[in-house]
């Protein structure tokens, strides 16, 4: 059985990331390092992974791409991009949470990513716990989700173990943190490939936290339903 030819992107952080899984299972990632100028880089970027692997738009046949939480404006970007692409090219779009991506391959784990201001975004991918993402203050954890004790849930993700270190104290080296296993771009597109069949909600921008900045004062561009 062939993988579908899926594209994905992320700009949800200070970088533009973007990968390429074949039918063949060939998987080749790009990642450039940049705190702005993701909109006017990202399609760029794109046009010249599809070229390099001598792979057409028309050849796809899904698009994956990550929801945050990060950065808002970087969100929106590849959630506008994932929608517009795959309304013209007719090929479902998914779409695959920090928390997915940083979880990928295990279970029963609590996945944290880094978030401003000694704070991280945590979800309890845990049987009996509640699921809802969550910002929490590294300093004060009174926002942590509930989380079964008999669960022996691990940490995951890239902020796995400043929240282990906040959460559990000197005890946190006795317990299990497992690092993020694959890059966060390549475990997008293979969740997005795995989902590609499947029905599925068009994308949507996860943040979590209310913006930091106040609202400017022209229209925002609107993400429907």
């Amino acid at each position: 059985m062939t993988d579908p030819v899926t594209l994905a992107f992320d700009t949800s952080g200070p970088f533009c990331a973007a990968a390429l899984l074949k039918a063949d299972g060939h998987l080749v990632t790009r990642q450039e390092d940049m705190t702005r100028g993701q909109g006017e880089r990202l399609m760029v970027l794109l046009e010249e992974l599809l070229e390099e692997e001598g792979t057409a738009w028309v050849d796809l046949d899904a698009i994956a791409v990550g929801t945050g939480p990060g950065n808002f404006t970087g969100i929106r970007i590849a959630v506008s991009a994932a929608r517009g692409l795959a309304l013209g090219l007719d090929v479902p779009a998914i779409g695959v949470s920090g928390f997915q991506s940083a979880a990928y391959g295990m279970d029963n784990v609590i996945a944290c990513i880094p978030a401003p201001r000694d704070q991280a975004y945590v979800q309890a991918l845990v049987s009996g716990a509640d699921p809802s993402p969550a910002l929490v203050d590294l300093n004060d954890l009174k926002a942590f989700p509930d989380v079964p004790a008999r669960a022996e849930a691990r940490f995951c993700g890239p902020a796995a173990n400043d929240v282990a270190n906040a959460y559990l104290g000197p005890i946190a080296s006795e317990h299990d943190i497992a690092p993020q296993p694959v890059p966060s771009i390549e475990a997008i597109v293979r969740i997005g490939a795995a989902q590609a069949h499947a029905p599925t909600n068009r994308p949507a921008p996860l943040y979590v936290r209310p913006a930091d900045a106040a609202p400017s004062r022209e229209e925002p561009p609107v993400i429907l339903p």
